[in-house]
């Protein structure tokens, strides 16, 4: 099993160095599921919710998130990405709302907490946006589906 490597000789958190890494290109897919009522998901799919359009403000909520990782994630690096996408499907025989995002970066790090931070915010905002009809949501299997690049290489679930 590989080392925790947020943590230096001493047993302290710190940030890892990253500088004598190779740059290459960063990929990451993670997934999530917001469970809910089936009025609650037939007012997302009508766009009869009264806040305006759940879907697309939870992605704008999504990609903010992912752009901001570093600020809420005390040892990520700050990254520059190159894409930000997510994509929703709504499913009403399991009454959800399914999540992907696909975060991408040219750097010497990958972007899986940013692909992650994007699926969590991006169901935290539906949730949020919907709450008043619907406090019993609930957020299943956050999860990071895909990884590439880097000194690792390629990882899929």
């Amino acid at each position: 099993m590989a080392e925790l490597t947020h943590f230096n000789p001493a047993g302290e958190a710190h940030m890892v160095d990253v500088g004598d890494k190779q740059v290459t290109q960063r990929l990451a897919v993670a997934e999530g599921f917001i469970h809910m009522l089936p009025e609650t998901l037939r007012l997302i799919e009508q766009g009869g919710h009264k806040k305006g359009d759940v879907l697309g403000i939870a992605r704008i909520a999504g990609i903010m998130a992912a752009k901001k990782t570093a600020d809420l994630i005390p040892l990520c690096h700050p990254l520059a990405l190159t894409k930000v996408s997510i994509a929703f499907q709504t499913d009403p025989a399991d009454n959800h709302v399914y999540c992907q995002a696909t975060v991408a970066t040219s750097g010497q790090t990958g972007v899986e907490m940013e692909a992650l931070t994007a699926v969590q915010v991006a169901l935290l905002t539906i949730y949020d946006m919907c709450k008043a009809v619907d406090r019993g949501m609930t957020m299943t299997n956050i999860r990071l589906l895909e990884k590439a690049g880097g000194k690792s290489g390629h990882w899929q679930r």
